[in-house]
């Protein structure tokens, strides 16, 4: 494995002072405002440059790379929206449609200093081929990116409009088990500087599997010692139902399933009121915010201030590309900086901050080696240019990236010690290539999926 001598960056997270930072053997081995060259280093210029850890993604929808823009649901709120777009379109997805989304979708992570995506791929039902789960797993490993899949799927339609409305034969809880199974044999490695994480998530807590089924599938995680993932509270039709059907909060009946826990962490939360901050809080579990997602499709904004105030760690997602269609990691610290200022004032949030939740929080979410530069830690790294005339006005270097937003111009990026992006280019990808094959899938999908 090549050995690295990053020199001289402008600005690195976590120190006062330019410092330069030497990987070696996939960790960072120094960091020191000064390092002598040794012979096996290979320079890079960072004189230009901020460094920032890796990005850790805590919340995708892969396949949904392909479903930007849909015209049926560009101003639609989420029960209709997730009928008119990714449960219209997900069933005719094969495994070579699936692979070409995930790779625009880890290309664009990439792109935006992601070094961890965990993907809550749910595309499976009663037939579903194996094929289209080990096209994620391939994607992830011919970009050299991190890849946490948390394995959605139902057992049931349920409540769920998207599930109902497209007449998706759902899973048995057997074939469900069986699978995850299958795939925790092959791909999960639960070490430190694992490329490769395995989690069980049920699509949606409240609409998509009964109790009795989500406490067989707690049971199954915790005897493996995996982390456990779902949507909850996105919208005040999880909080209906839940009491419609359970006669109890939305939160209770997590509770009641065993779905709460350091092992857990839900995606938006945005509908959580004091009772379930309180609960979410003395049982640990953590959440993805998705401020974009949640944003574009008229959901709210979560109390993510109040959350951390009672104790729960914040974690950073970009949801799915069909109702976030930058997919930029960048873009939600951006947002979530700006966001929670607009009802709680100016300095409701900073920007080492949101660094914290879309980096050290994920990582250590994941039991992961990664989101600090500290020798020791795992080589995730991203170098950000500022040598651009919309940065040279900047009086922060350090927090430029976060102020300024998107777009990025990324010079470097390295996931455990690789070269995953090399002077601004994704290596791996021909982006001519992607952009023909993206393109293509598109049609496909259409001519698959009349409206």
């Amino acid at each position: 494995m090549p050995q690295y001598l990053i020199r001289q960056a402008k600005a690195v997270f976590g120190y006062e002072f330019p410092q330069d930072i030497r990987i070696k053997d996939g960790v960072i081995s120094a960091i020191a405002p000064t390092l002598n060259r040794e012979l096996d280093d290979e320079l890079i210029d960072a004189s230009h440059c901020v460094v920032y850890p890796g990005f850790v993604n805590t919340h995708h929808h892969l396949a949904q790379s392909i479903l930007k823009g849909v015209p049926a649901g560009l101003n639609q709120g989420l029960g209709e929206w997730l009928a008119s777009v990714p449960y219209h379109f997900w069933p005719k997805i094969t495994p070579d449609l699936m692979y070409v989304a995930a790779k625009l979708g880890l290309y664009e992570q990439l792109r935006s200093g992601v070094t961890t995506c965990a993907d809550h791929h749910y595309l499976y039902h009663a037939t579903t081929s194996p094929e289209l789960e080990d096209a994620v797993w391939r994607a992830a490993e011919d970009l050299g990116i991190r890849l946490v899949l948390c394995r959605g799927g139902a057992t049931v339609q349920g409540s769920h409009k998207g599930m109902r409305d497209s007449g998706i034969v759902p899973e048995s809880l057997d074939l469900s088990l069986d699978r995850l199974d299958a795939s925790y044999k092959r791909y999960h490695d639960d070490n430190p500087f694992s490329m490769r994480r395995l989690v069980v998530a049920p699509t949606s807590l409240v609409h998509t599997s009964p109790a009795e089924d989500l406490r067989s599938y707690a049971q199954w995680a915790k005897e493996r010692k995996l982390l456990r993932h779902s949507h909850l509270l996105e919208v005040s039709f999880d909080e209906q139902m839940a009491q419609q059907n359970f006669g109890m909060s939305a939160i209770d009946y997590a509770a009641h399933c065993d779905w709460l826990g350091d092992d857990v962490w839900f995606a938006h939360l945005v509908q959580a009121d004091a009772h379930a901050i309180e609960l979410l809080a003395q049982t640990k579990t953590r959440i993805a915010h998705c401020p974009t997602s949640n944003c574009r499709l008229g959901s709210g904004i979560a109390p993510v201030l109040a959350m951390e105030k009672a104790g729960i760690p914040i974690t950073l997602g970009v949801d799915g590309s069909a109702s976030s269609e930058s997919a930029s990691m960048l873009q939600e610290l951006n947002l979530a900086w700006l966001l929670h200022r607009t009802h709680s004032g100016p300095s409701a949030t900073n920007v080492s901050q949101v660094l914290k939740w879309g980096t050290q929080n994920g990582a250590d979410l994941f039991g992961l080696k990664t989101g600090q530069i500290t020798e020791g830690y795992a080589a995730d790294l991203v170098l950000y240019s500022l040598d651009a005339p919309r940065f040279s006005g900047v009086h922060s270097p350090l927090e430029a990236p976060i102020l300024c937003g998107e777009p990025a111009l990324i010079k470097h990026s390295f996931v455990n010690g690789k070269q995953v992006v090399e002077n601004g280019q994704v290596l791996g990808v021909d982006e001519a290539k992607l952009i023909q094959d993206v393109k293509a899938a598109v049609l496909e999908l259409l001519a698959k999926s009349p409206q």
